[in-house]
């Protein structure tokens, strides 16, 4: 009976592909027919003929492999980008030739951006056009400094939004309250301009003179969505003044949250998340700081509580109170 061949893309590895590769590894060489039932090994390189015998393949290192297959998937993924660069391109002249008729004056004013280039641009020619004010929320991404340049072309932006009469409101995570480049900003910053921040904010959000919105569409922020649609709009506004109330002050006038019988702000904000049974890794991303610096938060947390496991930390977190006096103090 003739075994199955397997096809599939090139960057993919199936199950046959994996074992014959794994025994190659192990033995050194193979009889080439042994790797008849997955070609994709002599595709994407992984298996080579020996040089003295034809009849004979070797495999080459795993590193090597690795960096090879990973390398072709991210062309591919840049291809695909530059690929949805040019629909959006050619379909954004597109649609400034569209006449508006009745029925489009019901449906949602919304426009992808491919590209976090292209997005900052648009952000700029918004607010360029715009007059009153800014409502940003900026969700700490892990990302400790964004590339000079960028950071420098947004206090340009903002400066000259603010020189022109505008007010910035921006909302932040409590994780970078005291991080040297958010300082550093909203003191080179002059002008009408305020900073607050929460335990936790929503996802990055902008939003200029209330007639216009960017939202981010994809996970790495590569696509967003530009929103011009009022009720759309009126619900971001809702959302961003209802956070902007529960949040604490941090520029012009900070205001700092005071330690109550040992517990810090930040470890009552990981108590919550712990009782509602959070693993630390959802703790960490949702306060936007590090697994590292989540459990260091919650071995002091257990300390001062006299805890010796997790589930006691729980039952003396729900038994100290503290919870309580948090939602007393919001």
């Amino acid at each position: 009976m003739t075994p199955e061949v397997h096809h599939h893309e090139t960057e993919e590895l199936c199950d046959a592909g994996l074992e014959i590769y794994a025994r190659a590894l192990r033995q050194g060489h193979l009889p080439s027919a042994e790797a008849a039932t997955a070609p994709c090994l002599i595709d994407n390189g992984m298996l080579h003929p020996a040089v003295e015998d034809l009849a004979r393949l070797e495999p080459v290192p795993p590193t090597v492999a690795m960096r090879r297959l990973l390398r072709s998937s991210e062309d591919r993924i840049a291809d695909e980008r530059r690929r949805g660069q040019r629909i959006a391109d050619v379909f954004e002249s597109l649609m400034r030739l569209e006449r508006p008729t009745s029925t489009d004056e019901g449906t949602l004013s919304l426009r992808l951006l491919n590209g976090k280039e292209r997005t900052g641009r648009a952000i700029t020619e918004a607010m360029a056009e715009g007059r009153d004010e800014l409502l940003a929320i900026q969700p700490h991404d892990g990302i400790v400094a964004p590339p000079f340049h960028y950071h420098e072309a947004a206090m340009h932006r903002d400066q000259a939004f603010l020189d022109g009469g505008g007010r910035v409101r921006a909302l932040y995570q409590h994780t970078v309250r005291h991080a040297p480049l958010i300082i550093g900003r909203y003191e080179r910053l002059t002008g009408d301009v305020e900073a607050r921040s929460l335990n936790e904010v929503t996802e990055r959000l902008i939003i200029v003179d209330r007639t216009v919105a960017f939202i981010p569409t994809s996970a790495d922020r590569s696509l967003a969505l530009e929103v011009r649609h009022p009720a759309l709009i009126a619900y971001f506004v809702n959302t961003f003044d209802r956070l902007w109330h529960l949040a604490t002050p941090m520029h012009p006038q900070a205001v700092h949250q005071p330690t109550l019988n040992g517990i810090t702000p930040r470890q009552r904000a990981i108590a919550a998340l712990l009782v509602e049974g959070h693993t630390d890794s959802d703790i960490a991303d949702r306060l936007g700081m590090n697994v590292r610096t989540a459990r260091v938060h919650i071995a002091k947390l257990a300390a001062t509580l006299g805890s010796e496991s997790r589930a006691q930390l729980g039952y003396l977190i729900a038994e100290s109170r503290m919870l309580k006096q948090r939602d007393a103090e919001q």
